[in-house]
């Protein structure tokens, strides 16, 4: 036999066995699929059927519940409508008796205002007994008195007028001679001391500073859009700028010297750069703000250097420096502070006594004027919190208390640092004041207590801080000083304008002369 015809039916035969296997299995595989669907249908039936009889159980144990709960609902209702039947029953017989207690009451107010009506009539009846007996009498007692009753009138107020003033000054006394004991902040609400006031000549030197601008076309520049530039620099820097008619320059008013500085710096930085937005502006201050403090600590360190003092605090050095910016008179208080501890020591030197604690005092002893601007009350109060805030020594702080005299000096430090502070404000050229505005205001304190009724005399003394006022002893009682002084107080306050605060000193003597012959 040929070999290729013999594979040919080789292959023909293994594709005929294939395709009855695979017949074959189809076959197979028909009957068992028809086999478990026959399964799947009965068991699918036995399971509707178990279905069917469990919702029918289910169901009628749904309503058997249903009906219990029913039930249960109609006899909660029925006793709860049983419960309010019976509350309303209560309720009724409670009205009841209150209608009844009503009507009671209703005739008892009857017959009571019968009477109040009655008695009405009779008090009527009465005043105008009384109003007939009154006018005989007022007239008797014109008769017997020889006043009218205006005139009576008028003398029992003037009467009164004097006692009440004789008990309120007793009583204003008294009060505060009890808080001068007790309490130092009631103290500070009777006398009225807490705020220092500025004249007007030297807030304009102390608390204004002008900006030189190189053209009028800045001043809209710093104002900004809708003034959002010079809002900026407001806000941030804590001062007031004043842009007025005044040609290329810009006013900085501030009573804060340290604020007033960084502002000027700012202003003049602004200006150089040109370029002036509310970024820029924020950068400014605070490259300003950063520098300016470098420099009080640097003015704090040389001054504390210069005057050769060791062991001071480094906060009161920072302090110290502030002074740098702050002016009295036109006189420079950081360097005024160092004549003065130069002055206090070379006469502790002379003296015979260390120099070096005279030394320190006096460079402290204007500390207050560095925050006096922050906190409320004099530089001297303000000063002697500092001192004791950084543990500084009795004798120090008792030397910055004493140095105007408000209080007396006890130590040679103390003495020492008043009688330098006196020599460096009042050598020549070491302060300026207008002399015709100084004037005016002593004599314009002496016109004001002089203005008072009773006022005999009275001299404006250490430089306007004192007025020394002498009263008539016939016009003006003891007990009337008190008020007197009060009324002069707030009279001052209120008409003159003075830097730090002024002391009334009301002074009454009475005399009895007579001769022996």
């Amino acid at each position: 036999m040929d070999p290729i015809l013999a594979v040919i039916l080789i292959i023909a035969a293994a594709f005929l066995a294939l395709f009855i296997g695979v017949f074959v299995g189809i076959q197979y595989r028909k009957k068992v699929a028809e086999s478990k669907k026959g399964l799947a249908e009965d068991e699918a039936k036995r399971i509707i059927n178990e279905a069917i009889k469990l919702a029918e159980s289910k169901k009628k144990e749904s309503l058997i519940e249903a009906k219990e709960e029913i039930l249960r609902s109609r006899q909660d209702a029925d006793r709860e409508i049983k419960e309010r039947r019976s509350e309303l029953q209560r309720q009724e017989s409670w009205v009841q008796k209150k209608e009844e207690q009503i009507d009671k009451r209703a005739e008892q107010m009857d017959v009571k205002e019968a009477q109040l009506q009655n008695k009405i009539k009779e008090n009527e009846a009465l005043q105008v007994e009384l109003a007939d007996i009154k006018k005989s009498q007022l007239g008797m007692l014109e008769k017997i008195s020889g006043l009218t009753v205006e005139q009576a009138k008028q003398q029992l107020l003037t009467s009164l007028e004097s006692e009440i003033r004789h008990e309120s000054a007793v009583i204003i006394k008294n009060v505060e001679q009890e808080t001068k004991d007790n309490s130092e902040k009631l103290a500070r609400e009777i006398i009225t001391t807490a705020i220092q006031r500025v004249a007007s000549d030297h807030v304009s030197e102390a608390t204004v500073s002008v900006v030189s601008l190189p053209n009028d076309e800045m001043k809209g520049r710093i104002i900004g859009r809708e003034g959002r530039n010079i809002r900026t620099i407001e806000q941030m820097t804590g001062v007031d700028l004043i842009i007025d008619d005044t040609p290329e320059a810009i006013t900085i008013s501030s009573f804060d010297p340290v604020r007033k500085e960084i502002a000027r710096l700012t202003l003049e930085r602004l200006v150089v750069d040109g370029r002036i937005h509310p970024a820029r502006i924020e950068e400014t201050v605070e490259k300003c703000r950063r520098d300016v403090e470098a420099s009080i600590k640097q003015a704090g360190e040389s001054a504390v250097f210069e005057a050769g003092i060791h062991g001071i605090h480094p906060e009161l050095i920072k302090i110290l420096g502030r002074l740098k910016y702050r002016t009295s008179y036109g006189q420079n208080v950081l360097d005024h502070s160092l004549e003065v501890a130069y002055i206090a020591a070379m006469m502790a030197s002379e003296l015979g006594l260390d120099p070096t604690q005279a030394k320190r005092a006096g460079l402290l002893h204007d500390i207050g004027k560095a925050l006096d601007s922050e906190l409320e009350g004099s530089h001297i109060e303000i000063g002697v919190e500092t001192a004791k805030k950084y543990k500084e020594s009795n004798d120090i702080i008792h030397a910055i208390q004493a140095h105007h005299g408000d209080v007396e000096a006890k130590t040679i430090t103390a003495c020492l640092v008043q009688a330098a502070d006196a020599v460096s404000a009042a050598r020549p050229g070491a302060r300026r004041e207008n002399i015709e505005s100084y004037i005016k205001r002593l004599e314009k304190l002496e016109e004001l207590a002089n203005s008072f009724n009773g006022v005999d005399k009275c001299f404006a003394i250490q430089a306007g801080r004192e007025i020394r006022v002498m009263v008539k002893p016939e016009v003006v009682k003891d007990d009337e000083l008190v008020l007197l002084a009060r009324e002069m107080a707030k009279k001052i306050e209120n008409e003159l304008d003075y830097p730090g605060q002024i002391k009334l000193n009301l002074v009454r003597e009475s005399r009895a002369v007579d001769f022996a012959k």
